[in-house]
């Protein structure tokens, strides 16, 4: 039950601050690997070594995630829009940022309702940066100007 809690509390922290008008890529990246580090670290442990767990997952999650949100320019996040919304399910967009010698893959999960909004995908973002895979879990809602925005 505590892990739910855990959980519960990191996700409420990470919809407030990610609805936030002014934050930049990065720090929707960051607060997306710290959400998602620090849910997989909930799993692991009891008591003290628990919080260790969740420290280490959010703080890893959220150099990873950090990495990702900044090394995408306007024409990866338009490249990320599209595969939300003409993608299946499973089905993967590759690129690759000749600018910044990054390659991404994007594959939308599941479909999700969030707030009300049923226009939701929950998503996997793979980046090569520099030689180094990095890894982030997220959910974006489509928004009334046909955007995806992060939500988590």
């Amino acid at each position: 039950m505590k892990n739910y809690m855990t959980a519960f509390i990191l996700l409420l922290i990470s919809v407030s601050l990610a609805s936030c008008s002014n934050m930049t890529k990065q720090d929707v990246g960051t607060l997306t690997g710290g959400v998602a580090g620090g849910l997989l670290g909930s799993q692991f442990g009891k008591g003290s070594g628990q919080l260790v767990a969740i420290a280490a997952g959010t703080l890893a999650g959220a150099y990873i995630g950090g990495a990702i949100g900044k090394s995408m320019d306007d024409t990866d996040r338009l490249k990320m829009n599209q595969a939300l919304e003409s993608n299946a399910v499973g089905q993967p967009a590759y690129w690759n940022n000749t600018k910044t010698d990054t390659k991404y893959e994007v594959v939308p999960t599941k479909n999700v309702t969030v707030d009300g909004n049923q226009y939701c995908r929950e998503y996997r973002t793979v980046a090569n940066i520099a030689g180094k895979k990095q890894q982030v879990y997220g959910t974006a809602c489509r928004q009334p100007d046909g955007s995806w925005q992060a939500v988590s």
